[in-house]
């Protein structure tokens, strides 16, 4: 997947938990393409320290991910119903075989 589409998704899922300079940093950088030096003169403090701060979020961003998988389950569901979508194409078309797929897949989400 995408760099950028992963770290929108991890910060979509995770964001809230962060505090609201780590929140506004990530924010400013990584999603309205302010570069570091200029975030670094607005918060007054180093670029390093605006390093620092965005590889330290990224790594919680990541934490909050491994423990509790959220993207990763959307990043699933996503490509389950986008099976789902081509079965219904193939049963449209009188692919008798494609119900099965359907329901198959539909127990799956059940499941999970």
């Amino acid at each position: 997947m995408d760099d950028l589409i992963e770290q929108a998704l991890l910060f979509d899922y995770y964001g809230e938990l962060l505090t609201q300079q780590q929140r506004k940093i990530y924010q400013e950088v990584y999603f309205d393409d302010y570069s570091p030096s200029e975030v670094a003169e607005d918060e007054g403090i180093s670029r390093q320290g605006i390093h620092d701060m965005l590889r330290r979020t990224g790594r919680t961003l990541a934490d909050y991910e491994a423990k509790l998988g959220l993207v990763k389950r959307h990043n699933e569901l996503r490509l389950i119903t986008e099976e789902i979508e081509e079965a219904a194409v193939r049963l449209a078309d009188g692919d008798k075989n494609a119900l099965a797929v359907i329901r198959s897949l539909c127990l799956k989400l059940r499941e999970d």
